[in-house]
């Protein structure tokens, strides 16, 4: 396991609905590769970052950010660092424990609806290429 690069706040972002206290777990499909059951919890210590997530997280539900805290270990996120990015720029993490919710934090940055159709066009190409395989 990779020493971790921060210490938080630490942000994760959902289209559910959840309340201070509230446990997020593994065991969901994945956002990008919705085939895919993960393993692990995602997070990460940029609070925009969290909400990219969240918009792209699939339902029609309004895309949230909370800030969590860890209750265990975490790592750094392979899926997007070293492998696609030397170090850690963004900040990204995950663990096989749960998080639990601090609160929900509102002073995220949405993505203009263009933006938002230009990531799903692009995780479109990704999946259709068989590219943006998941280190799970």
């Amino acid at each position: 396991m990779t020493e971790p690069l921060d210490h938080g706040p630490f942000f994760h972002g959902t289209k559910a609905d959840l309340r201070a206290g509230d446990l997020l777990t593994a065991g969901f499909n994945s956002n990008y590769r919705p085939e895919v059951v993960m393993n692990h919890i995602y997070f990460t210590a940029v609070a925009n970052g969290a909400g990219l997530a969240a918009e792209l997280a699939p339902g029609d539900a309004e895309p949230r950010v909370y800030e969590i805290e860890p209750t265990g270990e975490f790592e750094n996120d392979p899926n997007v660092t070293d492998k696609k990015f030397p170090g850690n720029p963004t900040r990204s993490y995950r663990s096989v424990e749960p998080l639990r919710v601090v609160g929900e934090v509102t002073d995220w940055t949405r993505l203009t609806p263009e933006a938002l159709a230009a990531w799903h066009e692009r995780l479109a190409h990704l999946r259709s290429e068989a590219r943006g395989e998941i280190i799970n």
